[in-house]
């Protein structure tokens, strides 16, 4: 049987009672109407990943819809009344602005019910990070978060917390895949125990805040002469993100309020992403009209940050996640330093595709970089692993995510925002700048250069394409990147690290993935993975060289940009 044959197999599958009928009208139609569309949402299973999942809305097995949906949270509840046999367990449940968000956030509070479980639902969408919080607030066993990031508006999502309130990782992720692929559709309980269902907001969200400024907060200097432009752009963000800019003390924010309209639709913009200047470009018109100092922008479901502040031409710049966050580490370890506080048993987070600057500045202070694979869980289970031995100061990764102290397990643009906008306030005070204090930091250990390039193919043939790609640079590995040798290739598919100076293999003890990174000579970096929540192969590009100094910035960056360009030519990107 080939796959359209495959697909429309699946496909009158969904034509029996056991689906309601407006699933059996929409997919009737689409037999009848569309056979291609018939195989790109049934051709495969809409996998329930390490990551949960995220998909196009829509009847089909491919798709986000209430049967997915529905099997995903049964999955859940079966294991986790394995894992608390005889325990009250309970889960609290959140959304973003997208279209259905709110009705598949309430459809899985409905399931767990109906499985003798507590949902904690939230009245309506609110902030990733206070759903991460709430559920160590409300002493939950899980959490459940429906939302598609940045994605296209045709994207949701749902991604599966445990009770420390990071997002699942071994052995539970994988338990819970099997668990989720047991179940069928017969098997989803749809009735609800309403009793078991509360409603959340007001409480949660006092505590979340309060939480945050005292986090994010330390030194109140140069406030009142600090001007911010924000925008949630059509997110989630401001729920928090207002009340907790103004408990801090920052009084001069400045909002796009074209953009704080909260829509599934994201109207203004090609796309909510925060890493892309034009998802910015509404928010630095206004701050170069006010003449404000920084502008910061939210994805939608409000864990990602993108900030521009003024450069040495005291022109707006939108800073890269890893300059972001090089700035921002550097002065959480100068306030615990300052403090008396860093005594050896403290440590940064980052990841596999964030710049290695990250080990230079914690080598500067003496405390240690954990590095973990791509995703913000893998930060949230190094806090688990150290709880009691070791001390989490903050952490980041490239994707534009930050956390700052514990109290939530997942990136958290709330926290970053009061934190960004202290050490632009500290800085102006001090005669300096967000900037200039990145420059500062580049003297000591050199200037980082980044760059990233996503390549989407979207379906069954993008997916093979990408696999394509994958394999060619396992199985023609590159010798030399713009003439400098390969020193090493770390393959974390297959776990095996190679030297290829000595001729020698190592062991990486991190789990697997699909991710492969080259290191050449001179420091250059580069590592190629599939994305886990977009048909996309992404290529992360690094380079460094010795920095002088603020007079040396433009011919030292021009340099580093034209190394970058020979290498994606090189490699034909």
């Amino acid at each position: 049987m080939d796959i359209k044959e495959l697909s429309m197999a699946k496909a009158e599958q969904w034509l029996s009672e056991k689906y309601d009928e407006a699933t059996r009208t929409a997919v009737a139609q689409m037999i009848e109407n569309d056979p291609q569309e018939v195989v790109e949402s049934f051709y495969k299973d809409l996998e329930f990943g390490t990551g949960g999942m995220r998909g196009i809305m829509g009847v089909g097995t491919n798709r986000m819809n209430k049967y997915t949906i529905g099997a995903a949270t049964q999955g859940l509840a079966n294991y986790l009344k394995e894992q608390f046999p005889g325990q009250e367990i309970s889960v609290v449940i959140g959304c973003d602005v997208r279209h259905n968000s709110e009705e598949f956030s309430r459809l899985c509070a409905e399931i767990l019910s109906a499985n003798g479980i507590k949902a904690y639902l939230f009245d309506s969408f609110r902030p990733t990070p206070e759903i991460s919080f709430a559920i160590r607030y409300l002493g939950s066993k899980s959490g459940i978060i429906i939302t598609a990031s940045h994605n296209p508006p045709k994207y949701n999502g749902y991604k599966a917390y445990w009770e420390d309130g990071s997002q699942v990782v071994p052995p539970h992720d994988t338990a819970i895949i099997d668990r989720v692929a047991q179940v069928k559709v017969e098997d989803i309980k749809f009735t609800p125990d309403e009793s078991l269902i509360e409603i959340i907001g007001e409480k949660v969200d006092a505590a979340f805040v309060e939480a945050s400024v005292a986090n994010g907060s330390c030194d109140t200097t140069g406030r009142d002469n600090f001007k911010l432009v924000y925008t949630p752009i059509h997110g989630t963000s401001f729920k928090a993100m207002i009340p907790a800019l103004a408990k801090a003390g920052f009084n001069n924010v400045l909002t796009v309020e074209e953009q704080m309209v909260p829509s599934g639709d994201f109207p203004t913009v090609k796309s909510p992403n925060p890493e892309d200047p034009a998802a910015l470009a509404m928010a630095t018109a206004l701050a170069d009209a006010n003449d404000a100092d920084m502008v910061v922008g939210t994805d939608p479901d409000a864990d990602r940050i993108g900030v521009a502040v003024r450069n040495l031409k005291g022109e707006l710049q939108l800073l890269n996640g890893n300059e972001c966050n090089t700035v921002l580490i550097t002065y959480l370890l100068e306030r615990w330093k300052k403090a008396g506080k860093l005594d050896g048993k403290q440590f940064i987070g980052s990841t596999i595709v964030t710049s290695d600057i990250f080990f230079k500045i914690a080598d500067l202070y003496g405390v240690k970089c954990k590095v973990g694979l791509t995703g913000f869980k893998w930060i949230a289970d190094m806090i688990r692993r150290a709880e009691g031995v070791e001390q989490f100061i903050g952490g980041g990764e490239e994707s534009f995510g930050f956390l700052v102290g514990d109290f939530v397990r997942d990136k958290d643009s709330i926290t970053t925002t009061v934190l960004a906008c202290e050490v632009a306030a500290v800085a102006k005070a001090n005669g300096s700048s967000f900037f200039e204090e990145l420059l500062k930091v580049y003297e000591k250990t050199g200037m980082y250069r980044e760059s990233l390039v996503n390549i989407t193919r979207e379906g069954l043939s993008g997916a093979q394409e990408i696999k394509a790609m994958m394999d060619s640079l396992r199985e023609n590995p590159l010798k030399s990147i713009d003439g400098s040798p390969v020193v090493k290739i770390d393959d974390y598919k297959t776990s095996i690290s190679r030297d290829m100076v000595a001729g020698t293999e190592s062991a990486i003890e991190i789990p697997k993935s699909d991710v492969l990174i080259y290191y050449t000579a001179d420091g250059t970096k580069i590592a190629a993975r599939p994305s886990g929540t977009e048909p996309k192969i992404k290529f992360y590009f690094s380079v460094n060289t010795p920095f002088a100094g603020a007079e040396h910035y433009d011919e030292t960056v021009a340099a580093l940009e034209e190394k970058l360009a020979r290498i994606k030519k090189e490699m034909n990107l």
